[in-house]
């Protein structure tokens, strides 16, 4: 016992010094701009609410919503982007985030991953991510969904009633955020925004930030008016920015009850068994778009969600539709024992488009098919 007892206090030793050497270095990374930890994030102005600004940064700028004139800010820019911590995130104390979701691994058996001609666009692997059959997965007409959360639903009796979220004619009627606004793409040989090809970037001409901004824009097209939060939750603390990203929701609700729907973007990460990074791709019109992914949260980890069917009512009612028109556009839907923020609203979403593998074209192209459908979907529920 003495001895198994000094081997497990040399290991934590160890791990604390790794970690303390870690901190070291990503805060000298970001010293020499002189960018104070507490100031990298902009929060969005809303009037009194949790306004706080990165004045000596003089970063952020303003972004209005053509429909709506709401005006919000993005976050302080950082010089240096950080590499995903090791192990993903830890829960909070909310419960926001008690799995891993930073990454998917493709597992022989699971799905039917097709290898297919991938463009010269950006040189990964390609694949087309299908169910092979439904053992493993919860099945409604032609929605698939991997449940790892503590609940067994019953899709036929939940889909007999519509979504209790509503559109209504008050303004604005959606929100769309990131949590993590610094997850980016694939970029063509030369267009590398990163020397290090690290795949997070605080450029919002390139992040999801970018694909938020197809989304809105598409609603706004047909009328559906969109307030797009750009701000980066991420940038400041990694493991903190569901926390981060739950106060802002909650700040836009106070000010907006009109909100109904929230739709949190993200991109995946997904490789094979062995480690190789794939894009995940869907052909519609002759054109590679990357596949898209839903995840449902529950109240699976103990933090309160008493809605949380309803959400998967809309999920699955929007992947139905989805499938319908572009067969091979969605993954199978996740649901899952941690809330990420869905607990805010009865139309709250997390939305995964494409992964770390796609190209920026893939992940614009997959936003606007998406968010055309997520339109008609909408106005089924005014």
């Amino acid at each position: 016992m003495r001895g198994k007892s000094g081997q497990a206090a040399r290991r934590s030793l160890a791990a604390l010094t790794a970690a303390a050497v870690l901190l070291g270095s990503w805060t000298a990374a970001l010293r020499p701009e002189g960018i104070s930890l507490p100031r990298m994030l902009m929060r969005v102005q809303l009037g009194g609410w949790g306004a706080a600004a990165a004045a000596e940064s003089g970063a952020g700028q303003g972004r209005f919503s053509p429909l709506t004139n709401f005006l919000v800010h993005d976050s302080a820019l950082l010089t240096a982007v950080r590499d995903v911590l090791p192990g993903g995130e830890k829960e909070d104390a909310a419960g926001e985030n008690s799995e891993t979701k930073e990454g998917t691994v493709l597992r022989d058996g699971d799905e039917s991953a097709e290898d297919i001609a991938a463009e010269s666009d950006n040189g990964v692997a390609a694949k087309t991510i299908r169910p092979a059959s439904e053992k493993g997965y919860l099945v409604w007409k032609d929605v698939y969904i991997t449940n790892t959360s503590v609940h067994d639903p019953d899709l036929e009796t939940l889909m007999r009633e519509r979504p209790a979220a509503r559109l209504t004619d008050e303004l604005p009627q959606v929100l769309i955020l990131h949590t993590h606004g610094t997850e980016s793409y694939t970029m063509p040989p030369g267009q590398e925004y990163n020397s290090d090809g690290a795949t997070r970037t605080t450029d919002t001409d390139y992040n999801v930030v970018r694909v938020g901004d197809e989304i809105a824009a598409v609603f706004e097209e047909h009328g559906i008016s969109v307030l797009h939060d750009r701000t980066l939750y991420d940038a400041e603390s990694y493991n903190d920015a569901y926390s981060l990203a739950g106060e802002a929701i909650d700040g836009y609700l106070e000010k907006y009850p009109s909100i109904h729907f929230v739709l949190d973007i993200h991109r995946d990460a997904i490789e094979g068994s062995d480690g190789t990074p794939y894009k995940v791709i869907s052909q519609v019109n002759g054109q590679n778009a990357a596949q898209l992914s839903i995840v449902v949260g529950t109240d699976g980890s103990g933090a309160p969600h008493d809605h949380w069917q309803e959400n998967l009512k809309l999920a699955v009612l929007l992947q139905q539709d989805l499938t319908e028109h572009y067969p091979t556009l969605m993954r199978p839907m996740y649901l899952r024992n941690s809330r990420y923020n869905e607990h805010a609203t009865t139309g709250s979403l997390l939305i995964e488009v494409g992964a770390a593998g796609n190209s920026l074209d893939e992940a614009l192209y997959a936003a606007r098919l998406f968010a055309g459908r997520a339109v008609a979907v909408l106005e089924t529920l005014r």
